[in-house]
């Protein structure tokens, strides 16, 4: 999954668990000098980002945010590609409005294949979101010149934090 990942342009790193995630994000934060306010999904509410010194707003995305964090509801291993359901909690803006997103992406999650990923969507039970965003790396275009152009249509950077669960 990592190298599909970053294959595709997109930075990843590991952590032990979920709770050592706000740490994580403030040093990847740090060392590209994103300092400031980002906004999170609230089903994130219950990490401590305050201890890791990150200033947080727990709601959907906004023109002026420039870094969000989402959770991630499965990762396909053979692409690279993350899978977040829309949900009150995880308002898909968060994803796609900031320059910057960073997903949170449980190992137990990523999948091998998309197949693999809808088979258990399948086995869940229940109607599906109204959305399903399908994210492999940061957006781009080859529309001027063919030349590829990154953040044409979404964040430009796209930073998936694996953790064990």
């Amino acid at each position: 999954f990592r190298a599909k990942a970053e294959a595709l342009s997109s930075t990843t790193d590991e952590v032990a668990g979920l709770s050592d995630a706000p740490a994580a994000v403030a040093r990847y934060l740090a060392d590209r000098e994103l300092a400031g306010q980002l906004v999170v999904a609230p089903a994130l509410k219950a990490l401590d980002w305050a201890a890791a010194g990150l200033q947080v707003a727990l709601r959907g995305a906004r023109d002026a945010d420039r870094v969000g964090v989402t959770g991630c509801d499965f990762a396909i291993a053979e692409t690279g590609t993350i899978l977040l359901l829309s949900a009150p909690d995880c308002p898909p803006t968060v994803s796609l409005l900031p320059e910057t997103h960073i997903a949170l992406v449980p190992a137990s999650r990523v999948l091998p294949s998309i197949e693999d990923v809808l088979a258990r969507l399948r086995a869940g039970g229940g109607e599906l979101p109204r959305a399903l965003n399908f994210i492999s790396g940061p957006s781009r275009t080859g529309d001027i010149e063919q030349t590829i152009v990154l953040g044409a249509h979404g964040p430009c950077a796209v930073h998936l934090l694996i953790y064990r669960d």
